[in-house]
């Protein structure tokens, strides 16, 4: 085999091969009808279509038909412009809606995600914490029907029944006591009158020696106080002192007398009593269980009064379900509802918080609550902004609560926008126009907050 050296003086040129071929331009893939996972396009369509149609059926069809039925007047057959919609802001009713929906906005989800935030930092580093955070997380386990069933019973306005009443009540008779006898009055037989402010006041000047008869009626005999005895004539009084009963002058059964204490009659033990002179208490004393008192020498000659507390009506506790306080106490059985699915939603973040910040800030002198405003809640935005959009969108549409609690006396004051829909579309004098007036409204408070948090998942995931 012969080799050719560069030294070969003699050694022939390469060849000519001509010009170097361009390398080809590549070219487009060969369309296969599959889709970048492999499935073949038409199959993916075929499994889509039944939920497109579904979606079409049950979310656009009804948007589209409520935005074009909302142009048109009550009974659907002539076009009514811009209307409805005019209805929306100069009708009252649907005025207090639109402001209570705002005061649902405000208040219901900023509450409820601040429990949840505190439930869920204060539970985390105790040993029950999971037991109580199923306890808080409880009540979302029922309806809100039954929710508002319960607070329905909750906020009763009788006390034997309601138990925001029953505590309300104990809580005001601890400090302040109760009238005994908030229905007693005297007769026009009985020796005593009215004495102006709910009193009651003798017809005549008490004298020393003569017994003082005070008798009233009007007391049921169950209402009587449970340790009463039956009333007793007036003891003597000391020196020239008064002596006299106060009593229930009623015989059950009939065959008693009037201005008479007669065997069966009870003595109305604690009944406060008063002397007046020239307007000025002189001496004072309570009645005792059989409805005797005596009273010193300075009362000869007053009159004997029996001030109004002694028949003032009894605390019955507040009106929660009344016009003023109707939309706070419902708002209040939501936030009951709510906060356990704040609370674990929070907790769910706050696991994964890196623990190394935290005892970085409190090894350089931090204490918990700097770490916890500094630090946590810094954190924990995202978590909290999940929570808060997500509550927003619910109360936005709440009704089961507001439909069941709200008596039909307050439900013009606790109305909502999801209400008033209900209201405006349905019943005898039922105007579809405006009740899809107010379905459109509630979509368009709706897009934003929806538009927000889509934008808030995006950016989230870009990180």
């Amino acid at each position: 085999m012969t080799t050719t050296t560069a030294g070969d003086a003699g050694a022939a040129p390469p060849a000519d091969t001509g010009p170097t071929p361009s390398p080809s331009p590549s070219l487009p893939p060969k369309r296969t009808g599959r889709s970048a996972t492999g499935t073949r396009r038409w199959l993916a369509a075929a499994f889509l279509l039944p939920g497109l149609v579904l979606l079409g059926a049950l979310v656009l069809y009804p948007i589209g038909y409520s935005v074009y039925r909302s142009f048109l007047d009550q009974p659907g057959t002539g076009f009514a412009g811009l209307d409805n919609y005019r209805a929306l802001f100069t009708d009252a009713t649907i005025l207090t809606a639109v402001k209570n929906n705002a005061i649902w906005v405000v208040l219901a989800p900023t509450i409820a995600t601040a429990l949840g935030l505190m439930f869920a930092v204060l539970t985390e580093r105790i040993r029950w914490g999971t037991a109580f955070k199923l306890i808080v997380f409880m009540p979302m386990a029922i309806s809100m029907l039954a929710a508002g069933i319960i607070f329905r019973l909750v906020y009763d306005q009788a006390p034997e029944r309601g138990v925001a009443n029953a505590v309300a009540v104990g809580v005001h008779d601890t400090f302040s006591e109760s009238s005994g006898f908030p229905k007693a009055h005297p007769l026009p037989v009985h020796p005593l009158k009215a004495g102006g402010g709910g009193s009651f006041v003798t017809k005549e000047p008490v004298r020393a020696g003569a017994p003082a008869l005070l008798p009233l009626v009007g007391v049921l005999p169950a209402k009587m106080p449970g340790d009463a005895r039956p009333a007793a004539a007036a003891p003597a009084a000391s020196g020239d002192g008064i002596a006299g009963t106060a009593w229930l002058d009623f015989t059950r059964g009939g065959g008693g007398r009037p201005n008479t204490v007669d065997p069966k009659e009870l003595g109305l033990k604690g009944l406060k009593v008063e002397a007046v002179k020239d307007g000025r208490v002189v001496a004072a004393t309570t009645a005792g269980a059989d409805g005797s008192f005596t009273l010193p020498a300075s009362a000869d000659g007053a009159l004997l009064r029996l001030p109004a507390e002694n028949f003032r009506e009894p605390y019955n506790g507040v009106d929660w379900l009344g016009p003023s306080l109707v939309t706070p106490g419902i708002i209040g059985s939501y936030v009951w509802m709510w906060a356990g699915f704040a609370m674990v939603l929070i907790a769910a973040g706050l696991a994964g918080l890196p623990r190394e910040l935290l005892e970085a800030a409190r090894v350089d002198g931090a204490n918990e609550w700097q770490v916890f405003r500094r630090i946590t809640v810094p954190l924990l935005a995202p978590v909290l902004a999940v929570v808060l959009v997500t509550l927003m969108i619910n109360v936005l549409k709440v009704f089961d609560l507001v439909f069941i609690i709200a008596p039909g006396s307050s439900q013009d004051d606790a109305n909502v926008l999801a209400l008033q829909l209900y209201r405006s579309s349905f019943g005898t004098d039922a105007d579809l126009g405006v009740g899809s007036a107010i379905a459109v409204l509630l979509l368009l408070l709706v897009i934003p907050v929806m538009l927000f948090n889509i934008r808030r998942i995006r950016k989230e995931g870009r990180r």
